[in-house]
């Protein structure tokens, strides 16, 4: 066992010794030693009951004879976070999540690792140590929050979120929006909708590395703490097969959850975070795959914020093992892929079926027949810019308009609130990419402004930034190179004309390459935002969007 290394032996006297002081048996130490991270804390919704989860998980473990040692990771709340500087830390906060997971699992040498995880950077974070440490692990949620309901309406997070837009806009009042506030977010979990915490628990069980129903059973069911006591009982059964997360997410594993992403319409942070989790498995994955699995895999689901539907509709559809089975008749699901339940794909989805085609629409009625997310390309994005594009109206497919141009999130949201924005424009945020902000903040304020003040179907907004999976309307994020490293996005000046095309997957300046050339010339970078702590530290390492913003190598 590889706990040995810390228990066994007569030089290890003094180690078991160290165990016993904290009431640790013999017998205890004897037994296999299962690392249990647990992300519980008290400023997260879907993490504020992770200790009852991760509870469970150690019941489980015990049952199949292990002896489970739990440890702690941090967390943001993106949501909290959201419109000030805490959102520069958001991303950030992934790297150290998974760095300080490794530090704890090679201290202290453990036979097998649960991840007890829900929300945006601590899901990726998490997959991103499991796969670096390559000991048998099972990723297990906290699972996601019930929607609220008021007055025969379904309300959410976002709902809030747009609302601050509609109260300026004078389409909402105060009172109503204190309403949807009290009864948006009705209790634990990861919020409601396919924003990035849920889509990441998705993409987790369709890679393989959470048992089925990981992504979708609701935080409040009994069945939610079952799936933890059998995410105990499975790692013991990887631990005694050795089998490990790069046996189970391989190239194909990912191009499973990629299909999913694209089947859901996912958050576009999961375009982030797929490559960053592959990386640590030694797996690149060129941002041009999510095109080409795009094009094969139609867009079945639309929830909150693209469609009316919420985590909780999903679940009782049939959850994620019936989108894979309706997408593995197009060809784009390995069924041969090991999963932590320890049988294939085509093992677990013998028993699933899709119960709602209103939820999950069957192949010859799709929403669209590309998945949820594209990869744009051209002069303003020469190394790609993502888009949501199931969520944006078909009216906003195809559309040129005016820049309006700058420099900060904080600066764009007075312009919008301020209603100095107009139908056709484009709005440009920059020197807010992983370097520039640094940290990559989320703008999920900015575009539920534009959505609140009735203005997403005419008005669109890009960023070398980041969107929240809230995000809904033409929002075009990730734009690389960003201002910060000198991309084109540092060289747009106000009324340029901004040319989108979404089905030709292109995004383009409308202007000349010699004068482009010119104003590259004259460009000076702006002085750093931050020039001191984890953010400097972080600004200095860390790679561009389009390769997962994770640190040089």
């Amino acid at each position: 066992m590889r706990s040995d290394l810390m228990k066994k032996g007569l030089e290890r006297t003094p180690h078991r010794s160290l165990f016993k002081a904290m009431g640790y048996t013999d017998e205890e130490i004897s037994r296999p030693l299962i690392g249990v991270i647990n992300s519980a804390n008290e400023i997260i919704p879907g993490h504020i009951h992770l200790d009852i989860i991760t509870q469970d998980v150690k019941a489980g473990i015990r049952m199949a004879g292990g002896t489970p040692v739990e440890f702690p990771v941090i967390g943001v709340c993106d949501g909290i976070a959201m419109g000030h500087a805490g959102m520069k830390y958001s991303l950030a906060s992934r790297e150290l999540i998974a760095d300080s997971i490794e530090i704890m699992a090679t201290s202290h040498p453990f036979d097998a690792l649960v991840f007890v995880t829900n929300c945006d950077k601590i899901i990726p974070g998490m997959l991103m140590a499991c796969l670096r440490l390559n000991i048998p692990s099972v990723v297990i949620s906290g699972g996601p929050m019930m929607a609220g309901k008021m007055e025969g309406n379904t309300y959410d997070l976002i709902s809030v979120f747009e609302g601050v837009g509609a109260v300026k806009a004078k389409k909402m009042t105060l009172t109503q929006l204190k309403k949807i506030e009290d009864c948006a977010c009705p209790g634990c979990g990861s919020c409601s909708g396919m924003y990035t915490a849920n889509s990441m628990n998705c993409v987790t069980e369709a890679l393989g590395l959470g048992l089925p129903g990981n992504g979708t059973v609701p935080a409040v069911h009994a069945a939610r703490r079952r799936l933890a006591k059998q995410a105990g009982i499975k790692v013991m059964e990887l631990f005694k097969k050795n089998i490990k997360p790069r046996d189970i997410a391989t190239l194909a594993a990912f191009k499973n959850a990629i299909a999913v992403d694209m089947a859901l319409g996912c958050s576009t942070n999961t375009v982030l975070h797929i490559p960053a989790v592959a990386h640590e498995a030694g797996i690149k994955l060129d941002l041009d795959l999510f095109n080409k699995i795009s094009e094969k895999t139609p867009n079945l689901c639309k929830l909150s914020p693209a469609g009316h539907h919420h985590i909780e509709d999903l679940d009782a559809a049939g959850g994620i093992q019936a989108v894979m089975k309706a997408i593995s008749a197009l060809g784009v699901i390995d069924k041969k892929a090991m999963t932590v339940t320890g049988k294939n794909v085509e093992t677990n989805l013998k028993s699933s079926a899709v119960l709602n085609e209103d939820v999950i629409r069957p192949l010859n009625n799709p929403y669209s027949p590309q998945g949820g997310i594209a990869i744009l390309r051209g002069n303003l994005a020469p190394d790609g810019a993502v888009v949501k594009q199931s969520a944006v109206s078909p009216g906003m497919q195809v559309n040129d308009g005016k820049a309006r141009v700058f420099d900060s999130e904080d600066d764009a949201i007075k312009a919008i609130l301020g209603k100095k924005i107009k139908p056709g424009d484009i709005v440009v945020i920059r020197y807010e990419g992983p370097k520039g902000g640094p940290g990559m903040r989320e703008m999920l304020s900015p575009t539920s402004a534009i959505v609140g003040m009735g203005l997403d179907k005419t008005v669109a907004l890009l960023t070398d930034g980041r969107f929240s999976g809230g995000t809904q309307g033409a929002a075009i994020g990730h734009i690389s190179p960003e201002a910060a490293e000198g991309g084109p996005i540092a060289l747009v000046k106000e009324g340029d004309i901004i040319s989108i095309n979404i089905p030709e997957k292109t995004l383009t300046l409308k202007v000349s390459n010699q004068e482009l050339e010119k104003r590259q010339k004259s460009f000076k970078p702006r002085k750093p935002a931050i020039t001191t702590g984890y953010l400097a530290r972080y600004a200095k390492m860390v790679t561009s969007a389009s390769t997962g913003a994770v640190f040089k190598d």
